[in-house]
């Protein structure tokens, strides 16, 4: 079984910015309602532990895998719960130059046999779990000025 989420939203910051907030992960406990504490290394194969806090649902803990960064344009993890196969989620932010802005998608794929089961919450608060975050981080973005305290370029 598969199940897809889509979000976007655009940003009025260019890619290089956005992509300094969303690849900040200590910074994730400032400005981030979904994803609220982050470590780890955004590197092709490393490990990161993100506390996930979903509208509406129980706050839990993952340990995904980076899978992919294009620095400046893709990050993606994989997370799973349990054993492969069992419920697994592929995590993707893409950074789209639109503009002078960005297009920010977020979207993530799951499969497992598991799925199912779980995407009723998928659908409800996973979902506004991306919007709330793309938000988010579309107002701290916008909220940087060019060259001030704190920001990137």
């Amino acid at each position: 079984m598969a199940h897809h989420l889509y979000t976007e939203i655009e940003i009025d910051a260019p890619p290089a910015r956005v992509w300094g907030i969303l690849t900040d992960l200590a910074g994730y406990s400032e400005w981030n309602p979904f994803i609220t504490s982050a470590t780890g290394t955004v590197a092709t194969g490393e490990r990161l532990v993100n506390r996930l806090e979903p509208p509406g649902g129980k706050a839990m803990t993952f340990r995904p895998t980076v899978t992919e960064v294009d620095e400046g344009r893709a990050f993606e993890w994989l997370g799973r719960l349990g054993l492969p196969g069992l419920f697994d989620g592929r995590h993707r932010f893409v950074l789209v130059p639109h503009g002078d802005g960005t297009r920010l998608i977020q979207s993530e794929s799951f499969t497992g046999i598991l799925v199912p089961l779980l995407r009723k919450s998928l659908d409800a608060g996973t979902r506004a779990g991306f919007q709330a975050m793309n938000v988010a981080l579309k107002a701290r973005a916008e909220a940087m000025t060019p060259g001030g305290a704190g920001s990137t370029p």
